[in-house]
């Protein structure tokens, strides 16, 4: 045996290993494993990042839930490779061959191949990917979503890899002219699986597909999935306001996405102070996802890996990893991992103080207290979740009925009172929600940060004003100053003379970099692209 094909091997047990303890991985102060750490010093040099990916791509095997995750975070943690790597990379892959009919590559490679490609788009955005986006690579990625679709998991993500590497304009112009020019359009034929109910990876298809039309490759002549989304008897849904910025939401504001590396979370619009309350989640894939319930007090850190479970204020239930979490501290329930087409179902019984999950009605053997028995008093609850990368979920807030009701009375958070305007229920896509904020006028005293609520807060002790309370309640700094918030004072309560007003201007400057939705992130534009 060459040395060569023993490096080779020995990198290939070092990503079994990883596979096999990543599950284990509950706490972000966590070390990463030893085996992880190996292959991120082995691909430190341009020839062990090269045979590092490429091992990945021949190893992680297909039907590892947690395999394109472990893909994605081996390529986020290690260095950025060169443009020459890149294009080794490409040429060691012969994507013309591996596109042709009469290819042998296996599905994992093909699968394994598009998220590798999908995942240095992201990364290397701008003149990098377009040289990556060459004739090539987008034949290869435009065979795996064209007829006949005999492998959904492989069009899938083929079709995310299309979508990063639309993040740079010439390639989006690229792209959807190749698209376009098809003798059918493929993602529109795509379209049609969004609403199949026997094969969770042909809905996971169909709703990319839906997002990809609505958002990226816009096609004329065809109606927004909003616009033909009946949401007359929804009530409650996924908060398109209260959402940080990746998250992917389906037109009817109840079925949800994630396909970034960070950790995307969302609220759903109705809060409730007492009684008992139910809903479910079918969940289209068997990765990492944290279902449960929060208050506005829990805090989006998606960029830190934090979400619903991850602090006091919410409470949450890990079907991959078999965990509950709340306050960032876990412990192991026996339910079975969940698979896709399981249903979660969420009981909050306030009077009792108790939180209850199920899994197909079967439920836990103990109820979940320190949650509500820690609650302020007022403090409403809402139903929420958070998502890891390549995950997607679908909620019953009780517009429908449920598949496994528990069997106490319950009220449902679709009925519970609330109503919803019309512009409450629609979920623009990016392109409309742009189009309407240009036209929109926006008052000189409005939020610096949001531009979307008066900026009535001032903080102290640096007296820095310009900020709505919503804004105010999601920082723990100053966003000019850095200074810590003491407490958050309505600008007429404070001394004129003391106000330090914050433009955006100095918002922008004073950070050197774009805020995100949750710690110290927020965006001017971020209201307006909040599901994206």
């Amino acid at each position: 045996m060459s040395m060569t094909n023993y490096v080779g091997n020995d990198v290939k047990d070092l990503i079994r290993q990883t596979l096999k303890v990543i599950r284990s991985l509950v706490n972000n102060e966590q070390d990463p494993p030893a085996s992880l750490l190996k292959l991120n010093m082995i691909a430190e040099r341009e020839k062990g990042w090269l045979l590092v990916v490429e091992s990945l791509i021949e190893t992680v095997p297909d039907d590892d839930s947690l395999g394109p995750a472990v893909i994605t975070l081996f390529l986020d943690e290690c260095p950025l490779p060169s443009k020459d790597t890149v294009h080794r990379l490409l040429c060691s892959l012969r994507l013309d061959q591996a596109s042709s009919s009469s290819s042998t590559r296996k599905r994992s490679w093909h699968r394994n191949t598009c998220i590798v490609l999908g995942s240095l788009a992201e990364k290397l955005a701008g003149s990098s990917s377009v040289a990556m986006c060459n004739p090539t690579t987008l034949n290869y990625l435009i065979s795996r979503i064209v007829p006949p679709f005999t492998q959904a998991r492989v069009v899938l993500f083929a079709l995310l890899a299309l979508e990063k590497f639309a993040q740079t304009s010439e390639n989006q112009f690229l792209i959807s002219r190749t698209l376009e020019q098809a003798p059918s359009h493929p993602l529109k034929q795509l379209e049609e699986w969004r609403h199949c109910t026997s094969n969770a990876m042909k809905r996971q298809v169909g709703f990319c597909a839906t997002w990809a039309l609505d958002n990226i490759f816009i096609t004329p002549n065809r109606t927004y999935a909003y616009e033909t989304t009946d949401v007359s008897k929804i009530n409650a849904m996924l908060n398109h306001e209260d959402v940080s910025e990746y998250l992917k939401i389906g037109p009817d504001g109840l079925e949800a996405r994630c396909d970034v590396s960070s950790f995307e979370s969302v609220r759903c619009t109705f809060a409730v102070q007492d009684g008992v309350w139910f809903y479910e989640a079918t969940v289209f894939t068997p990765g990492v996802m944290q279902i449960g319930f929060a208050t506005k007090r829990s805090r989006f850190l998606n960029h830190e890996g934090y979400g619903i479970g991850d602090d006091e204020s919410s409470v949450a239930y890990d079907g991959c990893r078999q965990l509950l979490w709340h306050n960032a501290h876990s412990s192991r329930h026996e339910h079975e991992p969940w698979c896709p087409g399981d249903v979660v179902g969420c009981l909050l019984n306030i009077p009792m103080g108790t939180v209850m999950f199920y899994l197909n009605g079967r439920p836990l053997q103990r109820p979940h207290l320190e949650f509500l028995r820690n609650r302020p008093a007022g403090d409403g609850v809402f139903a929420a979740a958070s998502f890891m990368s390549f995950q997607q979920c679908r909620f019953n807030f009780g517009a429908e009925p449920f598949k496994y009701p528990p069997d106490v009375a319950f009220s449902t958070f679709n009925d519970g009172g609330a109503t919803l305007t019309l512009e409450q229920k629609t979920i623009l896509p990016r392109r409309r929600r742009l189009e309407l904020l240009q036209k929109e006028p926006i008052p000189e005293d409005y939020c610096t940060i949001c531009y979307a609520h008066p900026g009535d807060t001032v903080l102290t002790p640096c007296m820095h004003g310009g900020i709505c309370n919503t804004c105010s309640l999601q920082m723990d700094q100053c966003p000019l100053c850095r200074q810590p918030i003491e407490s958050r004072l309505p600008i007429d309560e404070a001394p004129p003379a003391t106000v330090r007003k914050v433009s955006a201007a100095q918002l922008i400057s004073s950070s050197g970099h774009r805020l995100s939705a949750g710690q110290t992130t927020f965006a001017p534009a971020q209201r307006v692209t909040t599901e994206l």
